[in-house]
């Protein structure tokens, strides 16, 4: 036999086992995707809250509380939706604020936009949505995980449109881009939807030191996951948010004096407590509370603890 016939076989041999692989790979994506459903009028109104359409895309909120009290703006985490703010939102509607919680652009019923997801466009989120409801007095910025530093940030960038700043468990790095993998063209897109995506309601549980005593708690989140966009909104935030470096934000916070709370969880495994720390260090004027027997949502796990002092933090 020839070389040439030897080539020839062992070509159709590969181009075969390519073909294999990529239908393989097929139905391995076909069957992981879970975005089957589009997010439309239609679903939004027999969802929950209010929408307001922002120059990037439809927001989902909620605002409750009388007109003229102190606002308190919540920002969600990564991939959660504003029901992580729970308990958070009652007791301060109970308490005389006027709160506002909104889902990010890309999680719960807001719009997914083919964005690029780096801090200017969740700086820009919040501004739009403050001016779109007409909210022009300061408010006080509370931020949860991720949101910890979209909240600094939007404190930074816009010091006269905030009077105080709550941190929970807030996230802090030097910029953490993620594997090669996931930033390589489609290779990254298959990689949430066969890997990555599948396993992240599970993954919830690690927020709480008892998430038995929640077990309705992953519904909203499941929920959001069926909507086309949800993966890509997260992925394009891995790659253009997380790998940005946020600490100088929080060094500027600490030299504009403005009041901050820092709460965080003992047992937090997401962020880990120690790194209360390094935030305490570059915020030094920042009051801290330690909560026991809790995670990396401690004001979702032990409202009876934190509720209080945030509501006295809120009041001075």
């Amino acid at each position: 036999m020839s070389v040439r016939s030897v080539a020839g076989k062992a070509g159709v041999v590969l181009g075969g086992l390519v073909l294999a692989l990529a239908a393989i790979s097929l139905v391995q994506y076909v069957r992981a995707d879970q975005e089957k459903l589009a997010l439309d009028e239609a679903v939004r109104r027999s969802g929950p809250g209010s929408f307001v359409r922002l120059p990037a895309g439809v927001t989902h909120y909620e605002l409750a509380g009388p007109r003229g009290a102190d606002t308190v703006l919540l920002i969600p985490g990564f991939s959660v939706t504003y029901t992580v703010w729970d308990p958070t939102f009652d007791a301060l509607v109970g308490a005389g604020f006027r709160v506002l919680r909104y889902d990010l652009f890309g999680r719960g019923y807001s719009d997914r936009p083919d964005a690029a997801y780096d801090a200017a466009f969740y700086d820009r989120q919040i501004l739009d949505l403050l001016d779109a409801l007409d909210i022009r007095n300061p408010v006080n910025v509370a931020g949860l995980s991720m949101g910890g530093p979209i909240a600094t940030a939007f404190a930074v960038n816009h010091p006269e449109r905030v009077r105080r700043v709550v941190l929970e468990a807030p996230a802090y790095s030097t910029g953490y881009p993620p594997p090669l993998e996931l930033r390589a063209p489609l290779l990254g897109q298959y990689l949430m939807t066969v890997r990555v995506a599948p396993g992240l309601p599970e993954s919830q549980w690690a927020d709480f030191v008892h998430p038995e005593r929640f077990p309705r708690y992953l519904d909203p989140y499941r929920k959001q996951m069926r909507y086309r966009g949800f993966r890509r909104a997260l992925l394009a935030t891995m790659r253009n948010y997380l790998s940005q470096d946020m600490t100088e934000y929080y060094r500027r916070l600490g030299h504009s004096g403005k009041p901050v709370l820092l709460i965080w969880g003992r047992a937090d495994q997401d962020v880990p407590f120690e790194t209360s720390g390094k935030v305490r260090q570059s915020v030094p004027q920042a009051e801290f509370l330690p909560v026991d027997d809790a995670a990396h949502i401690p004001a979702y796990e032990h409202p009876e603890v934190v509720n209080p002092v945030l509501i006295r933090f809120l009041q001075k």
